[in-house]
């Protein structure tokens, strides 16, 4: 699963530990999150969605296969 997570800090101005502290968790999964080497909660997912007041899809979604 790819995501736009890092853009959406950016857009932000937010560092991952202040993502983290807000959403509940450590800095460890934001950067893990971004890398996509780990794919969030279903609850996760909706606290970073309603964090960036974005749908769901519009920050996490499947890779095309060419």
């Amino acid at each position: 699963m790819k995501n736009n997570l890092k853009v959406e800090r950016a857009i932000k101005d937010i560092t991952q530990d202040e993502l983290a502290k807000v959403i509940g968790v450590s800095r460890q999964a934001i950067n893990s999150i971004e890398a996509a080497k780990y794919v969030p909660s279903t609850v996760l997912a909706l606290k970073l969605s309603a964090f960036f007041g974005k749908a769901v899809n519009e920050i996490f979604f499947l890779e095309e296969d060419d």
